[in-house]
């Protein structure tokens, strides 16, 4: 059977991670051999979690900065009763990112391994 719970859990900690800047949720969330891959001004970028973690760090959260959480599950798709895959958008700051995210079960619990994203900036909220 197919767990959309234990998904959805996956995804709200890791939409509550990027808001609050919480690396340590975040690191609970990604597998620790998980990559974050995009395609910024057509330029391929490829970031183990370890080089990820720190730009998240670095940021000043969404929640200090009274930022309007804009962010949904578009889709879950499993591939499997252990692999699935969540289409998601979400706002950092100006940026509205769509994430596909490559999730698996390892021993019992639903982790991150491939963040693929597509960002635009946008300077109205609709």
């Amino acid at each position: 059977m197919n767990d959309f719970i234990g998904i959805q859990d996956c995804v709200q900690d890791y939409l509550d991670g990027l808001y609050h800047c919480d690396t340590h949720k975040l690191a609970q969330v990604f597998h620790p051999q998980a990559h974050y891959v995009g395609a910024p001004d057509g330029e391929l970028l490829v970031r183990s979690i370890q080089e990820y973690l720190p730009i998240v760090a670095a940021r000043e959260p969404g929640s200090q900065r009274g930022e309007q959480r804009h962010e949904a599950i578009e889709a879950i798709e499993f591939a499997g009763e252990d692999t699935a895959l969540v289409r998601l958008h979400c706002r950092i700051g100006p940026r509205f990112f769509i994430d596909l995210l490559s999730i698996i079960r390892c021993d019992g619990h639903w982790r991150i391994i491939c963040k693929l994203f597509h960002t635009e900036i946008k300077t109205e909220v609709n």
